[in-house]
């Protein structure tokens, strides 16, 4: 055992004289471990509610999207492209959409704009998105409906504002194509569906505007003929997504580009992130202020010790020594602050999850509890910098008691 590391430790303890040294050496590491155990919490929700939104996003769109060069949503020459992407190398699965605006109206004449997207229900192989799973796996778009009409699967917050039921007749309406009538107005197209059934993703903003159907329905409303919207693809790692969109540009070449969900939802997740750095830099003022009581601990220490470290000095102990015993002191303190905040934060955080402990409105989230994501990436920068922070406050002290001279320590009162 070091001279430095014997001495800090029995400064910190402060057995003899002033017990009070001993309860504010506490104080200095609780206020550490409070800072700590509150940034790792608040970071592993924000960080849960992050992972949350991506999976939802990427529950229900493609990584990566295929289009040709302009704005008409149009690509004729869309087999050869599909087979060159299911061939490369990081597809996962592919597959062509139709994808338009339209409106809707029931028999109650109620009438209201979406988002029809027209999949492939029999395509083999994987899916690419999990709706496109979900509605071929319950058979949500059937070949042929009773009725005989295409089959429409609507988002369940849509069906139950428009009052549509599985077996309803609705009107989807069109002005994609729309001709000039002979009073010099547009006049839409209008195609009758049938309800087959809704589906829910938990993206309120896809519940409660978009519709499926199959390719070959999209494509009779849109007149779009043989030609699709585009191709979407799924990717094995949806973080390589930006990767794999720029080899099949590549591939590819004009008139084809691509869009992967990442660049699409740039703005969100740049948000999500700036917030989720304001909330780290609030809460590690908590720290800055328990760094502060790490400041007054040793100020105190050096004030109490000042005849020993006197006599410590005249006995031969450099200043260099003496610097590091209350260097030693603030890093003993910032380090089991640390330690102990970290078992804290991931306690709190393992029982929030595990227990659902905070419970909030599924209705509106999806999800009955509060979503926690643990980043282990996260907890070392939050530890590495309490540590860090702990030490800078040593400092002033440690400088302080190392520029002691022996005599006027010795004489010291």
């Amino acid at each position: 055992m070091s001279l430095e590391w014997f001495i800090g430790r029995r400064y910190l303890a402060s057995r003899r004289g002033t017990r009070f040294l001993s309860l504010i050496t506490l104080i200095a590491i609780g206020g550490v471990t409070v800072g700590v155990m509150a940034l790792i919490v608040v970071i592993s929700v924000m960080t849960g509610l992050q992972k949350d939104l991506r999976d939802k996003l990427l529950g229900v769109n493609p990584h990566v999207w295929v289009l040709a060069e302009g704005e008409s949503m149009r690509m004729d020459d869309w087999r050869a492209a599909l087979g060159s992407v299911r061939k490369m190398e990081g597809v996962a699965a592919a597959a062509p959409f139709v994808q338009t605006e339209v409106g809707i109206r029931n028999r109650a004449s109620y009438s209201e704009g979406t988002i029809l997207r027209g999949i492939d229900p029999l395509q083999s192989g994987p899916a690419v998105t999990d709706v496109s799973a979900t509605l071929r796996d319950h058979r949500l778009l059937p070949a042929r409906t009773a009725s005989g009409l295409p089959p429409l699967v609507v988002g369940e917050a849509l069906a139950s504002r428009a009052s549509l039921f599985r077996g309803d007749t609705v009107t989807v309406v069109s002005f994609q194509e729309a001709r000039v009538g002979a009073a010099g107005g547009l006049v839409p197209k209008l195609r009758k569906f049938e309800v087959t059934g809704t589906f829910k993703t938990g993206m309120y903003e896809y519940d409660n505007n978009f519709m499926y159907t199959s390719i070959p329905a999209a494509q009779d409303l849109t007149g779009l003929g043989d030609a699709v919207s585009g191709l979407e693809v799924r990717v094995p790692d949806a973080m390589r997504a930006t990767e794999v969109a720029a080899r099949i540009t590549t591939a590819l070449g004009a008139p084809y580009r691509t869009q992967d969900w990442k660049t699409m939802n740039r703005s969100l997740f740049s948000a999500l992130k700036l917030e989720k750095l304001a909330m780290s830099v609030i809460l590690l003022l908590i720290v800055v202020v328990a760094a502060f009581n790490i400041v007054s601990t040793l100020v105190m220490v050096v004030t109490d010790k000042t005849r020993e470290i006197g006599i410590l000095k005249s006995m031969g102990l450099t200043s260099r020594k003496v610097l590091r015993i209350f260097m030693v002191q603030g890093l003993v303190i910032g380090i089991v602050g640390a330690v102990l905040g970290g078992a804290g934060g991931g306690l709190v955080t393992w029982a929030v999850d595990h227990f659902e402990l905070i419970k909030i409105p599924s209705d509106i989230y999806d999800v009955g509890h509060l979503p926690v994501g643990f980043d282990p990436v996260d907890v070392a920068t939050i530890l590495v910098s309490s540590v860090l922070i702990s030490f800078a406050a040593t400092v002033y002290p440690a400088w302080q008691a190392a520029r002691l001279t022996p005599v006027e320590a010795i004489r010291h009162e």
